[in-house]
């Protein structure tokens, strides 16, 4: 369902004028604030997005994004997505398809031939769906690297791997290399960079213009979050680690007032079409050992009527949950290593719902 002009200029602007809570029901500022009492203060800090039918419930900042130089986090800070920017490789695949460029029964090695005989028998929509088998990449990399790797490098380390945990499309096994796989087949495919065509396809079109796929040396990020960790009870940068420059699987930078924009696209055709979105939205591969989980869409978890990402990386926690049904979405981005804000952004729904 598309949501009308003039409900989307309204929550545009709402999203702009609003500063704190507008609060319905049971729920408070105060009580928001008790919920995120620990991110207040001179501490790395979160950003909170609360939306029903577009609307901002709560649009809200709490303590640093940056501890070095004292600047808050607001609703325009950009936070290092992690594998929350895994649906925006998943809908770059996608949108590909709907453009007769690639198909996801492709297999993978036609788009990447280096691959070993074993990837043979993976699909691109094993690799969406994270039912592909290949090797963590992260594992084959040297305990102590430093040196940050790209998605070109971990193709390179999986084409020395001639095996897989299972047989394609018979399990479930999270899988970050997939996605950089699925990065590089954007590129290779749309005859642009990963980076260039989301921004181009993505980015550009919402109105998402803070939104970055973020490469060093060559893009920036503005009103940028810094990640932190909390060792021997003090609280230091540990901004970026050896992965942090894979894109596909969690290199894009965003904001909660971009991820709005973003929100409200995924409730009609603007960018996906109603059956791609359909698949997208709904269990492709079972997961049968997760809580809330029941299986995984194409960068989506799904449980019931729920869909999800949570995003965990070096000094950043983050997630997404929304309830299409309802027109209501619960965004909590992080710049600090713990605690994973999934159960923090359920305690916040409840609120509302």
């Amino acid at each position: 369902m598309r949501i009308p002009a003039s409900l989307l200029a309204g929550t545009l602007a709402g999203l702009f004028a609003l500063g704190g809570c507008a609060a319905t029901g049971p729920a408070t500022p105060a009580s928001i604030d008790t919920l995120m009492r620990d991110y207040s203060g001179d501490v790395p800090g979160a950003v909170v997005l609360v939306l029903r039918d577009g609307q901002p419930l709560v649009r809200r900042g709490y303590g640093l994004a940056d501890m070095d130089a004292g600047t808050p986090a607001t609703p325009g800070t950009n936070f290092r997505l992690a594998s929350v920017s895994k649906q925006f490789t998943a809908a770059a695949i996608v949108l590909l398809a709907q453009d007769g460029k690639l198909s996801l029964d492709d297999p993978v090695r036609k788009w990447l031939p280096s691959l070993p005989a074993s990837a043979d028998p993976i699909t691109l929509r094993h690799l969406l769906t994270h039912g592909s088998g290949l090797i963590d990449y992260e594992d084959l990399m040297a305990p102590d690297a430093t040196e940050q790797v790209h998605d070109i490098d971990v193709l390179h380390m999986l084409e020395k791997e001639d095996r897989l945990y299972f047989e394609p499309g018979t399990s479930y096994r999270y899988s970050n290399g997939a996605y950089a796989l699925l990065a590089l087949i954007v590129g290779k495919a749309s005859g642009q960079d990963f980076a260039t065509f989301v921004r181009e396809r993505i980015f550009k079109p919402l109105g998402m213009d803070n939104t970055v796929a973020y490469e060093k040396g060559i893009s920036t990020v503005s009103n940028r979050a810094y990640g932190h960790s909390l060792v021997d009870g003090k609280w230091v940068r540990t901004d970026q680690s050896s992965t942090s420059a894979v894109l596909g699987d969690g290199g894009i930078y965003s904001s909660i007032d971009d991820l709005a924009k973003w929100d409200a696209a995924l409730y009609d055709d603007r960018l996906l079409s109603d059956a791609m979105r359909s698949d997208a939205f709904s269990v492709q591969n079972p997961i049968h050992d997760e809580v809330d989980v029941d299986g995984y869409g194409y960068g989506w978890r799904i449980h019931g009527e729920t869909m999800w990402h949570s995003g965990e990386t070096m000094g950043f926690r983050n997630v997404i949950v929304r309830w299409p049904q309802e027109h209501f979405t619960v965004i909590v981005l992080t710049n600090r290593n713990d605690p994973e804000p999934y159960r923090l952004a359920m305690k916040i729904a409840d609120l509302y719902r």
